[in-house]
């Protein structure tokens, strides 16, 4: 992947951005299927996490049956001495992202192909149902990713690798740079694919031009009438005439996220959620992968080697978009990207 070209079919960072999340192929075989759980958290809320359904899903011939390795209990929970020991894939989606997503589907068909078990947790208000407290998610939530982290080791006995995706990908980061030495006693190694590592450069760059006009629509489509459920939820909240008034992610972020999440407002949000400023504090091996021409994150604002702890690799091909980079003769796959990031975590295991 750090030598990873576009085809010639598909030239441009959004080209590749866009074409791969609508037509690219992201799985191979049967159809991916998957099992809800619902984890109450701390603060009296629920989190939904979707784990790859492996009962209802063609096996890779030679694998293990699912569940053949357990002596019992509960689905998903280790049930001792014989419980299940597969390396499991935590993935965490991007901004407004779901299991529907074109590379939630390529990682998991990835961890359906190689034997591992995989799941992905929901971020509050992304699983189709309003959450109930007063809050939703952020870019830095770093202690929501701990939390449902545990909660995945909890769930399963063997090892444990992460990979995060976009918003995902920096608050996976984030985790990794607060929990120091001590991320090791839960994951091996983590990946953060296509991340605004620098937030302030992401969020200014995704509310000009081009993404102005169709990726920030795009999101505050779904994410305005989330804001408004959760303003009708806990009247008094927020604004609702700035929140109406918000044309762009800055915006949004001022009115509603930072201040649901304990910032004084964007600026401040967007600072101190940015990945990029601590990643020489990461102890575990971490990938960090970023097209030079990703339209949400600019080249300039990606890190330099000297910027980053031994613990960290960097990979910044020229190409691949946004959370894109396809391969394969017309209409393309997805499948480069999941092959390449999971190669290298596996070597770390």
């Amino acid at each position: 992947m750090e030598q990873y070209r576009s085809p010639r079919w598909l030239p441009g960072g959004n080209a590749q951005t866009i074409w791969p999340a609508l037509f690219g192929r992201r799985h191979h075989g049967a159809p991916l299927s998957f099992r809800r759980e619902r984890w109450t958290t701390p603060d009296g809320d629920f989190v939904d996490a979707d784990w790859l359904d492996e009962t209802a899903a063609s096996r890779v011939p030679g694998r293990p049956k699912p569940g053949e390795a357990s002596s019992g209990g509960a689905p998903g929970v280790p049930a001792g001495p014989g419980a299940d020991i597969r390396p499991l894939l935590v993935l965490f989606h991007g901004l407004e992202g779901s299991s529907r997503s074109h590379y939630v589907q390529a990682f998991a068909d990835w961890a359906r192909r190689h034997g591992w078990r995989f799941v992905m947790p929901y971020f509050r208000g992304c699983s189709g149902e309003l959450n109930l407290a007063p809050r939703a998610y952020h870019s830095g939530d770093y202690e929501e990713i701990g939390w449902m982290l545990a909660q995945a080791r909890l769930r399963h006995a063997g090892p444990l690798a992460a990979v995060g995706v976009s918003l995902g990908g920096n608050a996976l980061l984030r985790w990794a740079e607060e929990a120091g030495d001590g991320a090791a006693a839960t994951a091996k190694a983590v990946a953060a694919i296509s991340s605004p590592i620098d937030l302030a450069a992401g969020g200014h760059a995704i509310g000009r031009g081009f993404n102005r006009l169709v990726y920030t629509r795009m999101f505050l489509r779904t994410m305005k009438p989330k804001a408004l459920a959760k303003l009708a939820q806990h009247p008094g909240l927020f604004s609702r005439e700035k929140l109406l008034a918000a044309h762009d992610l800055y915006a949004f972020d001022d009115v509603f996220t930072a201040p649901l999440h304990g910032f004084e407002g964007a600026d401040d949000y967007w600072a101190r959620g940015s990945a990029k400023p601590h990643l020489h504090r990461i102890r575990i091996p971490a990938l960090v992968l970023n097209a030079r021409n990703d339209p949400f994150v600019p080249g300039a604002s990606l890190p330099a080697a000297h910027e980053v702890g031994a613990a960290v690799t960097l990979w910044q091909p020229a190409h691949g978009g946004h959370v894109g980079f396809p391969a394969g003769r017309w209409p393309g796959h997805v499948m480069t990207l999941p092959d390449a990031v999971m190669g290298w975590i596996a070597r770390r295991l």
